[in-house]
C-alpha cells in the first residue's frame, strides 16, 4: 500500500523531515517563501513548489499524490494571526494570513485525503476559524482529534506548546503517548565550539554565528544568570522602561538559558539577546543560528544555505523559528502510521 503526503506551508521542511524520519514519504512541499526552497530540497526527497496556497487547486495537489493508496495532507499555516504576540488582538481577522486555514480546508475538500494533520499555536483553538475547520472536517466524514502538546515531551529541547490536529476517514485517530526523556539545552549544544558575540566559526560551521552585542548589552549579559532575568542586573544598566512600574512584568527578556532545562520557545528573533531568554548559558552572547536549529531538533547536518551564498542571519533565524520541530513532526508521523497499521491490519 503506497502512502504519500503533501506538506502545505512547508517552509524549510521541519515537518516534512520529521514525517520522513517516521517512515512517511512526503512527495512535495508548497510554500510562498521561495527562500525556503534550498533547505527544503537539500534535506528532503520531495520537490518544493513556490506557490501561494490561495492559488493552488485540488487537481494540482492530487497530481502530486499520484497513484498513492493513502493520501495525507499536512500543514502548519502561518501562526502570526493567532499568536499571543499579535499586536492587533482585537481584530485578528484583519491579518493578511487569517484566511489561509480556509484555503487549507478548501484543498481538503478538493483532494479528499484519508488523513489530515494540522499544527499551529494554542491560541488558534479559541478562534472561529478553527471551529469552522473542525466542523467542516466532521461534516466531510472525518474523525477529528486535537490536543495541545508541548514539543519538549517528544525529544525537542525546547518548551514549545502547539495545537496538533489529526483527522481520519478510517475512524478514531489518536496521538501516541510520549516515551521520551526530557532533552536539555546541555544535551544539544554543550559541545559546540565557543565563539564570542559577532563571531562565526568559519573553519567548522559557518552557521555557528552569533550577532554582535552593543557595549551595554555585553554588560547586561555578563550580569545575567541562567534562568534569571534583568532583575539580576545593577540598576545602572537597566533600560529606562524597566525602571518604571509598567515595565516590571516584562521578565521573559534579556535572559540566559539554563544548561539542565529545556530552552524557551524559539521565536523568529532568537538570535537577538533582548527579545527573549536567548542568551547562551555561559558565553556572553545570544545563541547562534546552528544552536537554534539544534534546539529546534534539526540534525547537525541540516543544510540551510548554499555554500556560496552570503549568510543573512535574520532570514535564516526566521526560517528556523517558524519551522515545525522535526522531532514533533516525527511524533505526528508515527501517530499516523500507528493508526493506519490498525486500519490495514484490522
Amino acid at each position: 500500500m503506497k502512502i504519500s503526503a503533501v506538506d502545505l506551508f512547508c517552509g524549510i521542511g521541519g515537518l516534512t523531515y520529521g514525517l520522513s524520519q517516521a517512515g512517511i514519504e512526503v512527495v512535495a512541499g508548497i510554500d510562498f517563501d521561495e527562500s525556503c526552497k534550498f533547505a527544503y530540497e537539500q534535506n528532503n526527497h520531495g520537490k518544493f513548489l513556490h506557490r501561494s496556497i490561495c492559488e493552488v487547486g485540488g487537481e494540482e495537489v492530487n497530481n502530486l499524490f499520484g497513484d498513492a493508496n493513502i493520501k495525507i495532507l499536512v500543514g502548519c499555516a502561518p501562526c502570526q494571526p493567532f499568536s499571543a504576540h499579535q499586536k492587533n488582538k482585537k481584530d485578528r481577522s484583519l491579518h493578511k494570513d487569517w484566511g489561509l486555514l480556509y484555503d487549507f480546508l478548501r484543498l481538503i475538500k478538493e483532494t479528499s485525503p484519508q488523513i489530515v494533520s494540522m499544527e499551529n499555536v494554542p491560541e488558534l483553538k479559541k478562534e472561529k476559524v478553527f471551529a469552522d475547520f473542525v466542523d467542516d472536517l466532521k461534516a466531510q466524514g472525518y474523525s477529528v482529534n486535537f490536543k495541545i502538546h508541548d514539543a519538549s515531551d517528544y525529544g525537542v529541547a525546547q518548551r514549545r506548546k502547539r495545537l496538533l490536529l489529526l483527522a481520519s476517514k478510517f475512524g478514531n485517530i489518536d496521538f501516541l503517548e510520549s516515551k521520551f526523556k526530557k532533552v536539555t539545552v546541555r544535551d544539544m549544544i554543550y559541545k559546540i565550539d565557543k565563539i564570542v558575540a559577532g563571531a562565526v566559526d568559519n573553519k567548522k560551521d559557518r552557521l555557528h554565528i552569533s550577532p554582535t552585542l552593543t557595549d551595554i548589552n555585553i554588560q547586561r549579559i555578563k550580569q545575567s544568570k541562567p534562568g534569571g532575568s534583568w532583575h539580576d542586573w545593577d540598576e545602572a544598566i537597566l533600560p529606562n522602561c524597566y525602571k518604571k512600574a509598567t515595565g516590571q512584568s516584562y521578565k521573559s527578556v534579556y535572559g540566559r538559558m539554563s544548561w539542565d532545562d529545556v530552552a524557551p520557545t524559539l521565536t523568529t528573533q532568537f538570535i537577538n539577546y533582548g527579545t527573549g531568554r536567548f542568551g547562551h548559558p555561559e558565553q556572553d552572547r545570544a545563541i547562534s543560528l546552528r544552536e537554534g536549529a539544534l534546539l529546534q531538533s534539526f540534525p547537525m547536518g541540516y543544510k540551510f544555505i548554499d555554500k556560496n551564498e552570503k549568510i543573512c542571519m535574520r532570514k535564516i533565524a526566521k526560517q528556523i523559528g517558524n519551522a515545525v520541530p522535526p522531532k514533533l513532526g516525527e511524533h505526528i508521523g508515527k501517530s499516523i502510521l500507528k493508526h493506519l497499521e490498525g486500519y490495514i491490519n484490522g
